[in-house]
């Protein structure tokens, strides 16, 4: 829409503002009419229309099998789009149009705002299933053409009340009708059903719905009151209900065709068994939250555990092979504490990699600089775990092996997203400028236990490629090669 807008017509911003408005709610209008919508605007030149939305019915079947979208017609061709526009007035003259052998009666609505018709809705009406309505067949037709008044005069959509079309009550959820009042006048059977599940033992028509609504949740003192009002329609607003283990969200909608308040649509959902998942997966997500939260303390104890034992070891080597434990145990509860700060398996891995980098500095030999370019993005548990160990193996090697003690050098790690969208990867590289490698060095061979377990976990875990080379000028530099997952896949 925007860009058929912006192509087409001489509408500003904050019009285009309006026409998103009204398309987030035109679906309420469509099922209440059983009708197709089609959004007109003029051209900018003023001779032609250009449909910019199109709507089609959950209630009834369609009066367009093709998409309308992005059409253009000469004005003049549909007379009753050039009088809903020039006498900003809704249209209804006229006789059936016939499309692929079904009757469809058209009707044009202005689109009204700050005083200005910006376009012209068509609504149709597929005419070939017409039977006597039934009582909320004729609800939802009194209620459509409140709507399409309000639209016209421009008091709807609501400014500041853009609705969710996905998480908002439908007309097929629930409905009812109220009069001035806030008394219920009809109540569709689904709409009934929802308050017998919060406890309703009568019917609701004839009782006003707030003080109603009020009686069946728990009390709140002062809330209540809000309530009877909120559930009373007297505001655009949407809410929850909680009552005898029962919940049902509700949506308020003032009509004012005639700027006078007649009455409001509540529509209104049963949510009772979404509510109940979503509490069972905050549950299970808290469970998994206090897991990772546990697993991080249990590795952090073991690896005090270690340290205390390299303290009281006499021989040099076996310190040192316990001070490695030490960190690869280290780099694993980084990650376990990252995750039991989240609500999903996936971790911010470059506050991990800064983590690991400080971590292992702590073990330089002299004036030795480390430092991070790039970023890693989101990465999976799965993913994150892994790498973390092997970016703690490569950096102590480096610091380590690449520099004399006191020496001064630099340590960087850089991180790069790359691949195509199908086969995404993570590009790692380690880089110092220390000594280099020896000659003769195969780092795919090379019998140290820290490059077995990096080449182990990258090329058999992760599904990686791993490999170590001469820098350019001097130094060393590590290559790691990584499939993961789209940073926003979920």
């Amino acid at each position: 829409m925007n860009d058929l807008v912006r192509q087409h017509t001489a509408l500003s911003d904050s019009d285009l503002e309006w026409l998103h408005l009204l398309v987030s709610e035109w679906q309420l209008l469509s099922d209440l009419s059983f009708a197709d919508l089609v959004l007109w605007v003029p051209t900018l030149d003023g001779t032609r229309y250009v449909s910019v939305a199109q709507m089609r019915p959950n209630t009834g079947p369609t009066s367009y099998q093709d998409d309308m979208v992005g059409h253009l017609v000469p004005r003049g061709r549909r007379p009753m789009l050039d009088s809903a526009l020039d006498e900003g007035r809704i249209v209804r003259e006229g006789d059936p149009e016939w499309r692929e052998e079904v009757p469809v009666r058209v009707e044009s609505i202005p689109v009204r705002r700050d005083g200005r018709v910006l376009g012209v809705i068509a609504r149709n009406t597929n005419l070939l299933t017409v039977r006597t309505p039934s009582r909320l067949e004729l609800t939802y037709l009194q209620s459509a053409s409140d709507l399409a008044q309000m639209i016209a005069a421009g008091t709807f959509p609501f400014p500041g009340q853009q609705v969710d079309m996905d998480a908002s009550p439908r007309a097929g959820d629930g409905l009812i009708r109220l009069d001035a009042d806030g008394v219920v006048q009809y109540a569709s059977p689904n709409a009934l059903s929802a308050y017998h599940r919060l406890g309703l033992a009568a019917d609701l028509v004839g009782h006003h719905l707030g003080q109603t609504t009020a009686e069946l949740a728990p009390a709140r003192g002062p809330v209540d009151e809000a309530l009877v009002k909120l559930a009373s329609g007297w505001a655009p607003r949407e809410f929850e209900v909680e009552g005898n283990d029962g919940v049902i969200q509700l949506r308020a909608i003032p009509l004012k065709p005639k700027g006078t308040h007649i009455g409001s649509l509540v529509l209104l959902r049963d949510v009772t068994e979404l509510r109940r998942r979503e509490r069972e997966l905050i549950t299970k997500d808290a469970t998994i939250r206090e897991i990772h939260h546990r697993v991080k303390n249990n590795l952090q104890t073991v690896a005090a555990l270690l340290r205390l034992q390299s303290r009281r070891m006499d021989s040099e080597q076996g310190r040192e092979a316990l001070n490695e434990a030490v960190r690869r145990v280290g780099s694993i509860a980084i990650v376990h504490e990252t995750l039991s700060q989240n609500l999903d398996e996936r971790v911010e891995f470059d506050d991990i990699a800064d983590r690991v980098l400080a971590m292992v500095a702590e073990i330089s030999p002299g004036k030795v600089i480390t430092r991070r370019t790039g970023r890693f993005g989101i990465l999976d548990a799965e993913v994150a775990t892994p790498l973390s160990m092997v970016l703690t193996e490569v950096l102590q090697n480096a610091l380590e092996h690449a520099f004399d003690q006191a020496e001064q050098g630099i340590v960087e790690v850089g991180a790069v997203r790359g691949g195509s969208r199908k086969e995404p990867r993570l590009l790692v590289t380690v880089q110092d400028n220390g000594r280099g490698l020896p000659e003769g060095f195969d780092p795919h061979r090379a019998g140290n236990l820290g490059l077995q377990i990096v080449r182990t976990l990258v090329e058999g875990e992760l599904g990686g490629q791993f490999d170590m080379v001469r820098a350019p000028g001097r130094g060393t530099k590590v290559l790691l090669d990584v499939p993961v997952r789209p940073e926003k896949q979920h």
